[in-house]
């Protein structure tokens, strides 16, 4: 038995495999989601030949300190921003061997939420070393804490998908 949901699992799964075959790494880096990105990807068999490592960096300190985020970022944006995501991903992939990195900060809830933060707001960055990125704003809504955690795991590894999709097509076949 699996501490996810099937969905979850088939993504990873996918993943893992994906990622092997290729011979790539990909790293995390977690804020609201407190690692199950990466737990996620090593629930599957082999995946420590993909899974280079996984940052959880809950506090605004820990941002900073091991993925690079500016403080000047937190300060006029706040640690639930794209701004904050785009600046963790890049920390992510830069102080690892990986090939793509995904980074995710939100507030799960059931408290934390603002007007203009609500409870459910994740914000989640992925970028590849060939320098594609992609961010994507959720508002999952009060939906509660673990299933706010759970849809943005389901969210962050559709991402790594696209991303490595797109690395797989010619220059051709993407402007196409």
């Amino acid at each position: 038995m699996s501490l996810f949901p099937e969905d979850i699992l088939s993504a990873a799964q996918m993943i893992i495999r994906d990622f092997t075959a290729a011979g790539l790494m990909i790293s995390t880096a977690e804020s609201c989601t407190g690692g199950l990105i990466s737990g996620a990807l090593t629930e599957i068999s082999g995946s420590s030949a993909v899974v280079d490592r996984g940052f959880v960096t809950y506090t605004n300190t820990a941002k900073m300190e091991l993925l690079g985020v500016q403080e000047a970022t937190l300060l006029r944006f706040g640690a639930v921003s794209e701004e904050t995501a785009r600046q963790m991903v890049h920390g992510a992939l830069f102080r690892s061997r990986a090939a793509i990195a995904v980074a995710v900060t939100g507030i799960a809830g059931p408290g934390g939420g603002s007007a203009e933060k609500p409870v459910g707001l994740v914000h989640l960055a992925a970028q590849s070393r060939a320098g594609a990125l992609v961010h994507r704003k959720m508002l999952y809504g009060d939906i509660g804490r673990s299933e706010v955690r759970l849809a943005t795991v389901g969210t962050a590894l559709e991402m790594v998908r696209s991303l490595l999709d797109g690395r797989r097509q010619s220059p051709r076949q993407a402007g196409a």
